[in-house]
């Protein structure tokens, strides 16, 4: 008669492994949600990818006549860019800010009083593809960590 046995324990590890993976994925989230933000800077800094509209010469005009330097596109004080914050739990990974504003650049529209100002969407809070193979490549990196 012949007997075979098999050593499964090395399996069983790593299935095991594997499940509590599954079930505690704050590490994982945690790791894109600063993809996500790491992107966001990248928005501000390339100012947009891709690019955002420039600013209008009436833009530039007026800010250099409050004494601003026209500066970088969502910019001229730097509180939007700043605002940009990550978070995750378990389930979900984003990134946001609160800065009332925010929609309006983001989204394009009509703004200023009497909504005379049409501003044009400057999509800051947005991945490339590059962004989202990254965040792919971190989920299968986090899956084959067992």
């Amino acid at each position: 008669m012949i007997k075979i046995e098999i050593d499964d324990r090395q399996f069983r590890e790593a299935i095991q492994k594997l499940i509590q993976r599954g079930i505690d994925r704050r590490p994982l989230m945690r790791n894109i949600a600063m993809i996500m933000h790491n992107a966001v800077e990248e928005n501000f800094a390339q100012q947009g990818r891709p690019s955002w509209r420039p600013l209008s010469p009436k833009t530039i005009k007026a800010r250099q006549q409050k004494g601003y330097w026209p500066g970088s596109i969502l910019q001229m004080r730097g509180r939007l860019a700043s605002s940009i914050t990550a978070q995750s739990d378990n389930d979900k990974a984003m990134v946001g800010t609160n800065v009332v504003y925010a929609a309006i650049h983001q989204f394009g529209g009509r703004a200023g009083r009497g909504h005379r100002a049409e501003i044009p969407a400057r999509p800051f809070l947005s991945l490339t593809e590059e962004d989202l193979n990254d965040i792919k490549e971190t989920v299968i990196d986090y899956l084959k960590g067992v």
